[in-house]
């Protein structure tokens, strides 16, 4: 607590004073007038380590004995502050007159100390050490480095940036790392992923123990020639192998390379930051796992097999390798523990041209120690197939000019393309006939074209030429034939038979593909020719393409048909022009005159035609709570010969719809009900009202929508509990809405009961429980509340009889508790009623018979007095 000090009023000023032997006429005159201000509360941001701090006051507070008074009323810093987490200086002050009286205050003045950058930033470690293996990815970090900074994180002095200063060596003037200038993670550059390279050391099989002397000079006797009789000690591969093997323990001392880091703060690049340094050792790992790139193994190559093609190192000497193939083909290939990579077989490049080989390298559990790698080989092609020829057929025209193409021998060979193996040489043997010259054509002798060399060519004399040719791959040579037919030149055209055939009637229902006439023209050019053959086009009278002209190849006859549906509203007359022509073009000067031209007229007979339809099937979704009197459809049709026509329909056998004749409308006239049917289907007619009064159908199938018009009923209303075990009674409910308006149900009872609770079973049972035992028997009437999936339901009752039960299970109930057990007066009543009813019926009885007697007497008495 600052001591109580004596100040004149005047002194209700504060200002700052950065140098504490200053005296105040001092400070006055270094220009700190305009720094004092009135006494009141204050917040002040005092930077850390500043020297001295005056307000003229007298008070109290969190000083920690760094903050005094002077006698004429300045506050001054003792110490310099420093700048903690969350760390205020809390001061209650007041000014005093002469005589001790407090004048002013008390007033609040907090001093908030602001960070200012003045600690370095310290790594986490002296030195880092890390190992990256050669031939890793650029950009992928290995290993991290951290710093911290004691200023305020929440400010630039403890924002940390890093770099990489210097490396050591540095060949070229390239840098082979780079790190993250914000997570300080340190990665190789392209540059290091391409030249990084580890300094030779010695590969280890599966079972042979890392540094073994006994390993070690194994190795040595394998690789080491010529031997010598120097012994191990002295050798100087054998102390190079050692001293390698001690540079993976000592990493510190012998490192590839080293890299000088620095941490900065203001986030780097400022004028006044503050850094550190630290030191990065790293050592280049040989990476074994290195594809041995593509393998190249000749065709049908002879020797012993398996043959040995590669091996592949794992950097876990324990691992296991497995060969792993991409196709569902033959996979003629092996890998040894030790990953050598074997062929078992002879290839066949004309099988398959390449191998994609997948090695894993595992261990003992299956688990991968390496990225599968893929090793392609590469079969290459040597020469072990003939030429294989095409069968070879063309033509010539006997005009044909001399050079002219007349067609190229397809020949192939299965050995690689492009290669000298399968190339091809053509050459032509013989000729088969040799008139009138022997050498009438020419083989190109690396494409294989066929060319006409003579003129001369006459049907009549040869109609077919046979050559003979040679081709081969320089190794193989297959002799091929070719056939060439000398053809007829289109000198002349097809002429008609007939200039008209005149007018043919077809009904207008004919089936399409009814024959209507038949045509011919006959061409005068060689028979089985294309300059020959006749081919007929419909060039007029049939903008509708109703009817086509299919050629019989036997006869050259046309056969007019109907190839589509004929419509008489829509054509009642074709005039047709027929052209015959040739697939072979005309001969220069040669052209098609009216004689290869013919006409005909089809004439259409109009046919009564039943209405149609615009469709024939119609499906109509109707909610089942639809309006009577609603139109469901309006069922449309026509009549092709504009005849009216009238409606009505078949299939309702609910009665539930009605349908106007005349307009085609649907309406319903009762209530539907989903529930009693899904689906009606109805058969609507279209007929005619006059003439033949055909008729046309349409099949409507009209689907009821469910609404929610049923609640959930329960099946049964009443049951018994025995308090023997109090079994829960099933509650089964049915609504024969359909989904969503269906199950699942909801149970509940509607207001909550002491006695009775609900547990649900599934969409349509709950169990009705009895809570508690019951003192006697009884009879209670349960409120279920049950609503469907669609929240429709209403409270039902259920009633329950609680009871003593029998070893069946059903109610029993004493003797003396029976309502219609009676007492001893009642039991002598009955019997007493009963004997007097049956002494009652006896005296009935015995009067009867004797009135009988007495009628008998008298009447055999009158008879004796007769007689």
């Amino acid at each position: 607590m600052l001591k109580s000090i004596s100040l004149d009023l005047g002194c209700y000023f504060f200002t700052w004073l950065y140098n504490s032997s200053l005296s105040l006429s001092q400070a006055h005159g270094i220009g700190l007038e305009d720094k004092k201000g009135p006494l009141g509360n204050l917040v002040l941001d005092v930077p850390e380590a500043t020297p001295a701090l005056f307000l003229c006051f007298y008070g109290y507070g969190e000083t920690e004995g760094k903050i005094s008074i002077s006698s004429d009323g300045w506050l001054f810093l003792e110490q310099p502050l420093e700048w903690s987490h969350d760390k205020n200086h809390h001061l209650d002050i007041e000014a005093w007159s002469a005589d001790g009286e407090t004048v002013d205050g008390p007033y609040s003045v907090v001093l908030q100390v602001v960070d200012v950058n003045n600690n370095h930033p310290v790594f986490s470690e002296s030195q880092y050490s890390g190992h990256v293996r050669e031939h890793s990815p650029a950009g992928v970090p290995f290993l991290q480095v951290s710093a911290t900074d004691a200023d305020d994180p929440n400010t630039l002095n403890a924002q940390l940036r890093f770099s990489i200063v210097n490396q050591i060596p540095n060949p070229g003037n390239g840098f082979y790392f780079g790190i993250d200038p914000d997570s300080g993670d340190i990665f190789i550059t392209e540059e290091g992923a391409e030249f990084l390279r580890a300094r030779p050391s010695v590969t280890y099989s599966r079972g042979e123990v890392r540094g073994s002397p006994d390993v070690l000079k194994k190795k040595f006797e394998d690789y080491c020639i010529p031997r010598n009789n120097i012994p191990l000690e002295n050798n100087p591969f054998y102390t190079c192998i050692e001293r390698a093997e001690r540079r993976e323990v000592n990493l510190l001392q012998d490192p590839d390379y080293a890299l000088v880091v620095r941490a900065e703060d203001l986030g780097g690049g400022a004028p006044n930051a503050l850094s550190s340094t630290t030191r990065v050792n790293i050592a280049i790992v040989q990476n074994l796992w290195v594809s041995p790139g593509s393998i190249t193994i000749r065709e049908n190559l002879e020797g012993e097999y398996p043959m040995y093609l590669t091996t592949v190192h794992a950097n876990d000497p324990t691992a296991l390798y497995k060969l792993v193939q991409k196709e569902r083909l033959s996979f003629p290939f092996t890998i040894s523990v030790d990953g050598k990579i074997y062929v078992t077989a002879p290839l066949d490049r004309e099988e398959k041209e390449m191998y994609t080989l997948v090695v894993l390298a595992e261990d003992e559990q299956g688990v991968e120690l390496e990225k599968p790698m893929e090793i392609h080989v590469q079969v290459d092609d040597v020469n072990d197939n003939r030429p294989v020829c095409d069968e070879a057929v063309f033509e010539v025209q006997e005009n044909e000019p001399i050079g002219n193409q007349i067609g190229v021998l397809r020949a192939y060979d299965s050995d690689k393309e492009g290669t000298l193996n399968s190339f091809l040489g053509y050459t032509l043997l013989r000729q088969k006939p040799t008139k009138p010259f022997d050498r009438m054509f020419t083989i190109d002798q690396a494409n294989g074209e066929i060319k006409l060399a003579n003129k001369n060519l006459q049907r009549k004399e040869v109609s077919q030429y046979e050559l003979t040719f040679n081709v081969t791959d320089g190794v193989y040579t297959t002799e091929c034939k070719a056939i060439i037919k000398v053809i007829d030149i289109n000198n002349e055209i097809p002429v008609f038979e007939k200039k008209e055939y005149g007018t043919h009637s077809v009904p207008e229902l004919a089936e399409v593909g009814t024959t209507l006439l038949t045509i011919k023209a006959t061409d005068a050019d060689d028979p089985g020719t294309g300059s020959s053959r006749v081919e007929y086009h419909i060039t007029a009278g049939d903008q509708h393409n109703l009817l086509a002209i299919e050629v019989d190849e036997n006869t050259g006859e046309g056969r007019v048909y109907i190839a589509r549906p004929l419509d008489y509203e829509l054509q009642s007359i074709f005039s047709l022009q027929i052209d015959a022509r040739n697939p072979e073009p005309l001969i220069e000067g040669v052209e098609y005159n009216e004689n290869a031209t013919t006409f005909v007229v089809i004439q259409l007979l109009d046919v009564d035609e039943p209405p149609v339809f615009e469709v024939e099937t119609l499906n109509v979704n109707v909610p089942e709570n639809i309006t009577v009197g609603t139109v469901i459809m309006t069922a449309e049709a026509k009549d092709p010969e504009g005849k009216t026509i009238k409606f009505k329909m078949e299939g309702d056998e609910h009665n539930w719809l009605e349908l106007d004749a005349d307009s085609g409308e649907l309406k319903t006239k009762a209530a539907l009900d989903r529930e009693t049917v899904e689906q009606i289907s109805l058969i609507i007619i279209a007929y005619e009202t006059e003439g033949d009064k055909q008729e046309a159908e349409m099949l409507v199938d009209i689907q009821l929508l469910d609404v929610n018009d049923n609640h959930p009923k329960l099946q049964k209303t009443q049951g018994f509990i025995c308090v023997q075990d109090m079994t829960p009674l099933t509650l089964t409910a049915v609504d024969k809405d359909a989904d969503p308006y269906g199950e699942p149900f909801t149970f509940s009872i509607n207001r909550k009961s002491p006695n009775f609770e609900i547990k649900p079973i599934d969409g349509t049972s709950a169990q009705l429980i009895l809570k508690k035992k019951p003192s006697s028997d009884l009879n209670a009437t349960v409120p279920i509340n049950i609503k469907d999936n669609a929240g429709m339901g209403i409270t039902q009752k259920f009633d329950v009889r609680i009871c003593n039960c029998t070893k069946l299970g059903y109610c029993y109930i004493e003797p003396g508790a029976h309502s219609w057990k009676l007492g001893m007066s009642g039991t002598i009543g009955i019997l007493a009623g009963t004997f007097g009813f049956i002494i009652l019926f006896l005296i009935i009885v015995i009067y009867r018979i004797k009135k009988k007697d007495q009628q008998r007497s008298a009447t055999s008495g009158e008879a004796k007095a007769m007689l």
